[in-house]
C-alpha cells in the first residue's frame, strides 16, 4: 500500500513530498519504480505489437521496457556529470533516481493510454489488407504521439522536482533541458536499433531487424508522415 501511495504522489507531481525520497537509501522504492516501468511499458508495448500479430505483441512487450532501461542506464553517467557541471548540487545516485521516477510516470501514462492504443490498432487497416501501409504509418505516428505526450507529462513533474532540489531555478532548468536532450536523442536512436516494435506488413514477425544499425528515427517518422500526407 505504501508503494501505491507513493505512485499516486509521484503522478500528482507533489515535489515537496517527493524531494526527500532522493535522499533515501531504501531499495524498495527503487524496486517499485523498476517494476512499474516494466509492467506499464510491457502493457503498452503488447497492445502496439498486437497490430501485426500476437507474437509481435510478445516481442514488443519485452522491448518497450528494455528501451527505457537502456536509455536510463546509457545516459546515467552523462546525466550525473551534467548535473554536477551545471550546478544542481545533486549526486549521481540522486540524478539517477530522479530520472528513473520520471520514467515511472511515463510508464503509468502509457499504461493508461493502452485502451486508446488498442482501439486504434483494432480500427486501422490490418497487415493483410490493401491499405496495410497506411495502417502501419498510422500506428507509427500514434505511437510517437502517445509516447511524446507521456514524456511531456513525466518531464513536467521532473522539472518541478528539480526546481525544488537544485540550488537555483536557473540550475534546475539547465539540468532539465540537458537531460531531456540527451534522453530524447539516445532513446529515439535506440528505438531504431530495437525495431520493429509493431512489425512490418510485408515482413515476417521477428524480434530484431536484419540490419538494426541502418537508418535513424527522425528519417522514419518523416517518411511515415510524408506517405500519409500524399
Amino acid at each position: 500500500m505504501q508503494a501505491l501511495r507513493r505512485l499516486v504522489i509521484l503522478c500528482r507531481g507533489d515535489s515537496e513530498r517527493i524531494a526527500p525520497w532522493l535522499d533515501e537509501r531504501e531499495p524498495r522504492w527503487l524496486l517499485t519504480c523498476v517494476l512499474t516501468i516494466a509492467a506499464g511499458c510491457a502493457l503498452y508495448g503488447g497492445v502496439v505489437g498486437l497490430w501485426r500479430a500476437p507474437l509481435q505483441a510478445v516481442y514488443t512487450a519485452v522491448k518497450m521496457p528494455l528501451l527505457i532501461f537502456l536509455t536510463c542506464g546509457g545516459n546515467a553517467l552523462l546525466n550525473g556529470l551534467l548535473a554536477q557541471v551545471l550546478g544542481s548540487g545533486l549526486s549521481f545516485r540522486q540524478t539517477s533516481l530522479a530520472i528513473l521516477m520520471s520514467f515511472t510516470i511515463l510508464a503509468l501514462v502509457l499504461a493508461a493510454l493502452s485502451p486508446v492504443a488498442l482501439f486504434i490498432c483494432l480500427n486501422t487497416p490490418t497487415p493483410d489488407s490493401v491499405a496495410r501501409d497506411t495502417g502501419h504509418n498510422l500506428t507509427l505516428l500514434f505511437t510517437v504521439i502517445f509516447i511524446a505526450y507521456a514524456g511531456v507529462v513525466a518531464n513536467r513533474r521532473l522539472l518541478r522536482l528539480l526546481e525544488r532540489c537544485c540550488e537555483t531555478p536557473g540550475a534546475a532548468r539547465r539540468v532539465f533541458w540537458s537531460w531531456l536532450a540527451g534522453n530524447l536523442f539516445l532513446g529515439a536512436q535506440l528505438s531504431m536499433v530495437l525495431r520493429p516494435f509493431f512489425g512490418m506488413p510485408d515482413m515476417a514477425v521477428h524480434f530484431l531487424s536484419d540490419d538494426p544499425m541502418r537508418g535513424n528515427f527522425y528519417e522514419a517518422v518523416f517518411h511515415a508522415l510524408r506517405h500519409l500526407l500524399n
